[in-house]
Formats: C-alpha cells, sequence, structure tokens
C-alpha cells in the first residue's frame, strides 16, 4: 500500500490537486480508492473545520489523526499524541532490556551506552518536529 500526503492551503486547491492526481493515475491504469483515502484538516480552532473532498461524486472522510512514516500527525497539530506514543515505546523497550540494564555484573558505562543505543532512538524519532509548549 501506497501512503501520499497531499497539502494545501485550502480545501479548494486541495480538491484540484487530488482532481490531478486522480486523472494522472486513470491515464496510468490506476485507481485512487475513495475508502482508503482521507481528508484532515490541521487547525487551532476548537472545533476542526468541516473539508468537503470528493474522488470521482464520492465524499472522503474526514480524520482527526493519522500515522506517516511512523509519525502520528494530529488535526490540532498539537504532538501530544506522538509524545505518549513514543514515551510508551521507549518504556517497553527498557521493559525488555531490564535486565541488562540493571545487571550490577556489567560495568555502568556498557549500561549506559546500551540505553543510548536502543531506548534514546526510539522515544527521540522525530523530536526535531514537536510543538513545544506550557
Amino acid at each position: 500500500m501506497l501512503t501520499t500526503v497531499l497539502i494545501a492551503e485550502n480545501k479548494e486547491d486541495l480538491q484540484k490537486l487530488l482532481n490531478i492526481i486522480e486523472e494522472e493515475s486513470r491515464k496510468k491504469g490506476l485507481k485512487l480508492n475513495s475508502k482508503m483515502t482521507e481528508v484532515m484538516v490541521i487547525s487551532r480552532k476548537q472545533e476542526s473545520p468541516k473539508c468537503d473532498i470528493f474522488i470521482n461524486k464520492v465524499k472522503l472522510k474526514q480524520t482527526e489523526k493519522f500515522k506517516y512514516l511512523g509519525t502520528i500527525i494530529s488535526n490540532d497539530g498539537k504532538t501530544n499524541r506522538e509524545i505518549s506514543a513514543r514515551t510508551a515505546q521507549a518504556k517497553i523497550n527498557f521493559q525488555k532490556m531490564k535486565t541488562i540494564l540493571t545487571n550490577k555484573h556489567i560495568f555502568i558505562e556498557m549500561r549506559k551506552r546500551a540505553l543510548q543505543c536502543y531506548k534514546e532512538p526510539v522515544l527521540m524519532y522525530g523530536c526535531e518536529a514537536w510543538t513545544i509548549s506550557k
């Protein structure tokens, strides 16, 4: 399954982009699956604005979040869900390696290196794109 993300400033531009992709795909013998295609509006408003986008007169489902390249993207533009998911994954990794990381017979420097190699990358993946707030 191929995942493609289209980004536009307004729904009219998004509909134009989708129409072009649908037309060019059809020329190559491909068909967009409207059941597998979703729309998301990223907004700071309390309630997410509605965005009616269509493929071949079929209205697409509007979603609140989706996972793209291993990162959770949400419609409020916040990264709370992503940070929580990363923290949970790092805790799972720690539990899997607990016998090594807490073994008194292994030098502390070696345990620190193991922690850095196996826990930190999981925790910090994508952190450069996280939004920071109070």
